[in-house]
């Protein structure tokens, strides 16, 4: 019978994703509609659709001020920036550290490998736990690990505490960025997402273009030490403000930010606040106060609950096919721009004879080109979610969010893929040749400022997909995103070298950009498919939910049962006893 049930429920789904995918729902945004008058006339109705203005009696979305979001984003940002710069500052390190540590190249780039696959593997621990305990826990435990690994690679003096602290380094840094889109996804509904989505990438894409440049210039004039000093440096500067003044915004502990969050999620500002309050509150008030707090509190606490973090769940996200297929697109394209970035020393080296200082310096244009495409893309995609919308007669509710079941949520993010993508890969292409003639150092510098802008363009977009088709665990599903594209990336970065030697410059580059090229269409299917098996997993998920529901109710029942035979039992021996006596 259940089977034949989830059946029904496939089929339905599979209607209401052929609906999405028509982009004209049969009733778009019921939810949001203002509810209207059945005698009125015709012309009357038009005019109300016009005129008046949506009534919502639901919470609003996010209840932090706008003041409060940029704060938000910005120290998120900030969190994102010192992740992948903690791996590409240390590119100028690798000469004096073979040195000072009489090890081989192959040794020494051993620690980069390691670094990424740990990139790879940490964020599938904190992504969970972020969804479950709260985003403060996940960060400041996060960060605590990432200091204690920059010291100790200070300090270090051997070639085993260099790879080992490498990895504890990974590990801490690495839930960053997977974090931060899932703090976003707390405080922005989909319509405004695009925007905030945008800042936390340019921070996330300024960290491989500006790391080298840093790390260039310290290893230059103070030593490989100091690169690691900075960056204990630049993370204090992050964790003491995060764990004074950044509120936390997990929806399950929090809810819109409404609900005051238990001991251990507060800042020291709302501890001091709750404190005030209490003291300075009538009696009266404190208590209703405290009441309050204590059933919201209770009732966000019911629906979860605190577990070891389980990666497996990301494996279950990268699983999903709609899913699978934007994080393989993501990863391919990831694969082709860190390959690019990996190359360029050895490249420029042999090309143009540069120091490691001057070699930093080069990725700057990459840098550039990376923060102008997160700021204008979120802009674009907040703008392209709008103009969808209009089409299809869905009305946006920008301050309760809306539920995207029946919006096309995939033609919304990926209409404006196709022209970045296709100048991105082009440029990919015409690099590999422009360094093959050895031509003049402003080709490859243009051109790696058009890959920055394009390729780095997509990543966004598809990043930004990526939480819009998983939100009830933005942290989990940026974590395996970050899962796929990592792995993939490490295996392109280790043998980029080889290919160079084998292929040629031109053609290497010619291959990665046709392998991108080959996998394109896969955005097609995401186009066509994606809203079926997005509806699929909702129905899915509420089924299981439903049984789980059903089995706890079960066994609550069957304990009740129990208890009272227990106590029946005993209140009849009682009365034996009594009638004895």
């Amino acid at each position: 019978m259940a089977q034949d049930n989830f059946h029904g429920a496939a089929k339905e789904a599979k209607e209401v994703g052929a609906s999405i995918h028509g982009a004209v729902p049969e009733q778009p945004a019921q939810s949001s509609s203002a509810p209207s008058d059945e005698n009125h006339a015709p012309q009357d109705d038009a005019r109300d659709l016009e005129e008046l203005a949506v009534v919502s009696t639901g919470p609003v979305y996010s209840a932090f001020s706008r003041i409060q979001k940029r704060y938000i984003v910005l120290m998120v940002t900030w969190a994102a920036f010192i992740s992948p710069t903690s791996a590409n500052i240390y590119f100028p390190a690798l000469n004096p550290l073979e040195v000072d540590l009489n090890v081989s190249p192959t040794l020494i780039n051993l620690t980069l490998t390691s670094y990424m696959i740990f990139q790879g593997l940490a964020p599938t621990v904190f992504g969970d736990l972020a969804d479950m305990a709260g985003r403060r826990p996940a960060y400041i435990i996060a960060f605590t690990i990432y200091l204690g690994a920059n010291i100790g690679l200070a300090l270090q003096n051997s070639y085993a505490a260099l790879f080992i602290l490498r990895c504890i380094q990974s590990t801490g840094s690495s839930g960053a960025i997977a974090l931060g889109f899932g703090v976003i996804a707390d405080i922005s509904t989909s319509s405004e997402r695009g925007s905030y989505m945008g800042i936390v990438g340019a921070g996330t894409m300024m960290g491989p273009a500006l790391g080298p440049v840093i790390g260039g210039i310290l290893a230059q004039f103070l030593g490989w030490r100091s690169i690691f000093w900075f960056l204990v440096i630049i993370a204090g500067c992050f964790l003491i403000p995060f764990m004074l003044t950044v509120p936390e915004t997990g929806r399950n502990i929090v809810g819109n930010g409404s609900v005051p969050p238990q001991g251990w999620n507060m800042t020291v500002l709302e501890w001091l606040q709750i404190r005030k309050q209490e003291k300075w509150g009538n009696a009266l008030s404190r208590s209703d106060t405290a009441e309050g707090r204590r059933l919201a509190q209770a009732e966000l606490a019911r629906r979860r609950k605190l577990r070891w973090p389980n990666p497996l769940k990301t494996i279950h996200i990268i699983m999903e096919k709609d899913m699978a297929v934007v994080l393989i697109c993501n990863s391919l394209l990831y694969t082709a721009f860190y390959d690019i970035m990996a190359s360029l020393p050895k490249l420029f080296q042999e090309i143009y004879h540069f120091n490691d200082l001057q070699i930093g310096l080069c990725y700057l244009p990459f840098g550039c080109g990376c923060a102008l495409a997160s700021f204008i893309n979120g802009k674009m995609l907040d703008h392209n979610f709008q103009r969808v919308a209009r089409q299809i007669g869905f009305k946006i509710d920008r301050k309760r969010g809306n539920d995207l079941r029946h919006f096309p949520i995939e033609r919304a993010r990926l209409e404006i893929i196709w022209p970045l993508l296709s100048f991105g890969l082009a440029c990919v292409l015409c690099y590999g040749w422009v360094l093959e003639k050895n031509a003049n150092l402003a080709a490859p510098l243009v051109l790696q400022f058009f890959i920055g802008l394009c390729v780095n363009g997509t990543f966004n977009i598809l990043s930004t997909l990526v939480v819009d088709l998983y939100p009830q665990s933005p942290s989990t599903a940026t974590a395996a995103n970050n899962l796929v594209r990592c792995f993939m990336g490490a295996g392109g970065t280790g043998i980029i070298n080889i290919m160079i030697e084998s292929m040629g410059r031109g053609w290497c580059f010619t291959f990665l950009a046709l392998v991108c090229i080959v996998a394109m269409p896969m955005l097609l299917v995401e186009l066509k498919w994606g809203p079926i098996w997005r509806e699929e997993r909702r129905v899915r998920m509420e089924k299981d939910a439903e049984e789980k529901k059903m089995a706890e109710e079960r066994v609550a029942s069957s304990e009740s049962v129990s208890q009272n035979t227990g106590s029946q039992g005993e209140a009849g021996g009682n009365d034996r006893g009594k009638e004895k006596d």
